[in-house]
């Protein structure tokens, strides 16, 4: 039941990941010679890609999926004992599983001897099972074999291998991830932040009034505490599977290896979901409301009067759509957000936002004594919208700034940008303490502590911003706002400027291509284009730095502004490698020749961002960023690659770790 349970988890995982189209790190080759008499041996050779492994067929049930061979029954032949492998797998102990595990890294060789039984050719079908990880990621295979083999009167003649489907094409795709400890921070920020805007809605004044009557609802002739609380239950899954639900959509509608880059840096996307965050924050300003036709309300509610545990159902599905005049705008913004980032966020995002919105209502109903704690409903819901839809607004210029970077426009420099959050923040606060009323807000007679608290953070936080103006790095909100590439009056730009390189660049070979309009943090000097860089670095004699990084990457700015900037992290760069830095979202139209035709897709790359994304997925098998992989003059990788990780020193340890292998290389 356990490996069962094993299985179906990483089934699901596999429908996910499919939709990333990448490849399966291990790359098989399968061959086969005749031993003796007939006896055959047939041999499966794993390529594995650093750093993911592939686990071994011995070793104690109760972890991971170890690899299997299994051969379809027939009567023309008979497997002799079990396979052996080779060479010797690693063996640890598994802090998940509780148990020591055995795997191979780069390679392993399984050979399994079949007896023949028959004159007359025929074929072996079977499949591998087998699973492979690498950090925090893995990935479940099942791909089916066809073996072809001559009869035994066909003498020492060997025979044929062929794949009923290759391995490669049955290979499922790996989820793109974050590296390190990024990707489980920014999930669970992101299921925070969704279950608090979940909470958010539940305050919003076509919603909170709801409490009282919903709950009414699951008191009325009941005779049975049992079924009160059961049906109340049934009524909070609803809400958490109806919300759930559209993430599932989203999802499903966000595949393909290049969709969420496309998605965010693209303009047509980047100018709706601009606009979408206008409108939504012009609802939450009391501009107009966005509804549904009361038509589907209605039907809803007449399947609410039949009664019944069905009746919770509809109960939910009722207050889904009533209440969509003020979640709407919420979990658009959810969505928006979701669908630029990894294929679970929806879920995860629309899971968190249903548990939250639900889970009042369903606490209410089980313990309907603590609606006499409740506030009266009042003006203080409007305020809840209206602060939403400054914290909206603000957000809205994300999607400006991605279009600006990505296109190399220059229309919202760095100053800009934080002159409207600043003023939009001082709006904020001066609303807090009700110098500023919208069209349904109450009068404010006093301001209470609350209120004063919010105000003095909303007057701090315009005040940290300040700073930023004349080129302060603003290391708390470095991921949300423009690179200081785009500052254009920078006080401190001596330190930390981008290089300006010359004819001749004090460092490199020659003057990098695209440094007109791509640069580096901190001053730093290098290459855009992994060519030149790999020549220089050749000539130089130097390690190498990949830097997958994007313009509208919030991560990749995280780590230039909280890890590179260190001292001792700045220092290595400058001195200890060669840095190529490959933007996988520049819209830079290529040159015919150098043009790239994909691998895993076969589609012509026509512009840098696509010919480096696809460089990233092909040979790196991940196409999140940051990503940095060291390599020497050949390509090769150094040291494992690190993703996005904010402890300076783990960096630090990256990079030494590098200049020492490359050292015993040459």
């Amino acid at each position: 039941m356990k490996k069962l349970f094993i299985i179906s988890v990483l089934l699901l995982s596999l429908t996910l990941s499919s939709l990333a189209q990448l490849v399966d790190p291990v790359k098989w080759k399968n061959t086969s010679k005749r031993a003796e008499g007939d006896t055959i041996e047939l041999t499966f050779k794993a390529n594995i890609e650093v750093p993911w492994h592939l686990y071994s067929q011995y070793f104690d049930e109760g972890g991971p999926v170890r690899t299997t061979f299994y051969f379809d029954e027939s009567d023309k032949f008979e497997v002799i004992g079990k396979p052996s492998e080779s060479p010797e797998p690693i063996t640890e102990f598994d802090e998940v599983f509780k148990i020591n595990v055995k795997y191979f890294s780069k390679e392993a060789t399984f050979v399994q001897k079949i007896k023949v039984l028959t004159n007359e050719p025929f074929a072996i079908t079977g499949s591998i099972e087998y699973q492979v990880c690498a950090d925090d990621k893995c990935v479940y295979f099942n791909p089916d074999f066809k073996v072809s083999v001559e009869g035994t009167s066909a003498g020492s003649e060997a025979a044929t291998l062929t794949p009923k489907v290759s391995l490669e094409e049955m290979s499922t795709e790996l989820t793109p991830v974050d590296e390190e400890t990024g990707d489980d921070k920014s999930i669970w920020g992101f299921f925070f932040l969704a279950f608090v805007l979940g909470l958010a809605g539940v305050l919003t004044p076509c919603v909170f009034p709801m409490i009282p009557m919903t709950v009414s609802f699951f008191m009325q002739g009941e005779q049975s505490k049992f079924n009160s609380i059961v049906k109340a239950l049934i009524f909070g899954i609803s809400i958490v599977i109806l919300y759930t639900s559209v993430g599932l959509i989203v999802s499903l509608t966000s595949a393909g290896a290049d969709f969420t880059t496309s998605l965010s840096t693209h303009w047509i996307p980047n100018t709706i979901f601009f606009v979408l965050f206008v409108v939504f924050a012009a609802s939450f300003f009391g501009m107009f409301e966005i509804i549904l036709p009361t038509g589907l309300a209605n039907k809803a509610d007449r399947q609410v009067d039949k009664g019944g545990f069905l009746a919770s159902f509809f109960m939910a599905f009722t207050l889904v759509i009533v209440s969509f005049s003020c979640t709407g705008p919420i979990v658009g913004v959810l969505l928006v957000k979701a669908a630029a980032g990894d294929i679970l966020e929806p879920l995860i995002g629309m899971f968190a936002f249903g548990l939250a919105f639900a889970l009042p209502f369903t606490l209410f109903a089980i313990f309907p004594r603590m609606l006499k704690g409740l506030p009266k409903s009042g003006g203080w819901m409007n305020s809840v919208k209206v602060v939403l839809g400054f914290i909206i607004l603000a957000f809205s210029l994300k999607f400006v700034s991605n279009i600006d970077q990505t296109y190399h426009l220059g229309l919202l420099s760095r100053e800009v940008y934080l002159a409207i959050w600043i003023v939009l923040f001082v709006l904020l606060g001066i609303y807090f303490i009700g110098k500023i009323k919208f069209s349904h807000d109450s009068d404010v007679p006093y301001i209470s502590v609350p209120r004063l608290v919010l105000a003095i953070a909303s007057f701090v936080f315009a005040l940290y911003l300040l700073p930023g103006m004349f080129g302060a790095d603003l290391n708390a909100v470095s991921a949300l706002i423009p690179p200081k590439s785009a500052q254009q009056f920078d006080l401190t730009k001596q330190q930390t400027s981008v290089a300006v390189y010359g004819e001749q660049p004090v460092g490199l070979c020659e003057k990098p291509k695209y440094s007109d309009i791509l640069h580096l943090p901190h001053g730093l000097e290098g290459y855009f284009d992994y060519e030149q860089g790999m020549a220089c670095a050749k000539k130089l004699n130097k390690p190498v730095l990949l830097d997958f990084k994007g313009h509208a990457c919030a991560n990749c700015k995280e780590m230039e502004n909280k890890v590179w900037s260190d001292p001792e992290v700045l220092k290595r760069l400058k001195n200890d490698y060669l840095i190529i830095a490959l933007y996988v979202d520049d819209r830079t139209k290529l040159p015919e020749d150098e043009w790239v035709t994909s691998t895993y897709d076969g589609k012509v790359k026509k512009t840098l961002g696509k010919k480096y994304a696809d460089f990233q997925i092909t040979k790196y098998n991940i196409n999140s960023q940051p990503y940095y992989v060291l390599v020497d003059h050949n390509g090769e990788t150094l040291v494992e690659p690190k993703g996005h990780d904010l402890n300076i020193d783990n960096f630090i340890k990256f990079l030494d770790s590098g200049v020492e292998e490359f050292k015993k290389r040459n």
